[in-house]
């Protein structure tokens, strides 16, 4: 089984605890209006690539993860839409000791046993809390979401969110606070974090001759929305 590979981040910081090997899968359902890599979402691009491939890339900074308490992470795109693929390198990975995440917006085909009986963490983007919102932003269906975040909670997979906060789409005190209470009826979360709207990839769709969708959006303060954060997810948290 072989899978496309849009590109690798050997020492990824943000992606997961520790230091970690990102791997970025090409292609992806959705079409949100903020994504920043609209390069990995057409499918059958990218380098057609072996899982054993992945692997001893990854194996060459195990010592990097031991040390920070890092691992490996399937990204995208979407990783779930390569499914058999990424089952078979999260197999391999778990044999050679590495510990896995994989981020996504749990936009699969609702098979995940053989994904998240190999998954250590999963990094679950909450795009919008409606489906009408969720269409509207992204394309798609928050009920996908919503069966991976079911699917997590069978296998005992630990759950981080990630949610953008997007000027005046996202930023409210009153969406935010309707997150908290959505994501409420899901288990296995351990944290929740909010991830302020940027402009890095706009030039992407310029290089690919397309039109940014939040083309005016200005970038989300870091200060406000870590303190949003602070404010509605972790204080009097026990």
């Amino acid at each position: 089984m072989k899978g496309y590979l849009h590109s690798m981040e050997s020492m990824g910081t943000v992606d997961g605890p520790g230091i970690r090997t990102v791997f970025f899968l090409q292609g992806c359902p959705l079409r949100c209006k903020f994504c920043h890599n609209p390069d990995t979402q057409a499918f059958g691009e990218g380098k057609l690539t072996d899982p054993t491939e992945i692997v001893a890339k990854a194996k060459r900074f195990i010592p990097y993860h031991k040390a920070s308490g890092g691992g490996v992470t399937f990204s995208g795109g979407e990783p779930l839409a390569q499914p058999e693929f990424l089952a078979e390198c999260l197999a391999l990975c778990k044999e050679a000791g590495i510990h896995t995440c994989i981020d996504t917006a749990g936009a699969g085909n609702g098979n995940y046993d053989d994904i998240l009986s190999n998954t250590d963490l999963a990094l679950c983007d909450i795009k919008n809390t409606t489906e009408e919102s969720f269409r509207e932003l992204c394309g798609g269906s928050l009920k996908r979401t919503e069966e991976f975040l079911r699917a997590c909670e069978r296998h005992g997979v630990d759950i981080r969110i990630r949610h953008v906060v997007i000027p005046g789409i996202t930023d409210s005190r009153e969406h935010l606070i309707g997150l908290k209470k959505y994501i409420s009826a899901f288990g296995g979360i351990k944290r929740v974090e909010l991830l302020p709207y940027h402009t890095l990839g706009v030039h992407k769709y310029a290089a690919m001759g397309r039109i940014y969708p939040l083309e005016g959006v200005p970038p989300m303060d870091a200060q406000l929305c870590g303190k949003l954060q602070k404010e509605i997810f972790e204080e009097n948290r026990s």
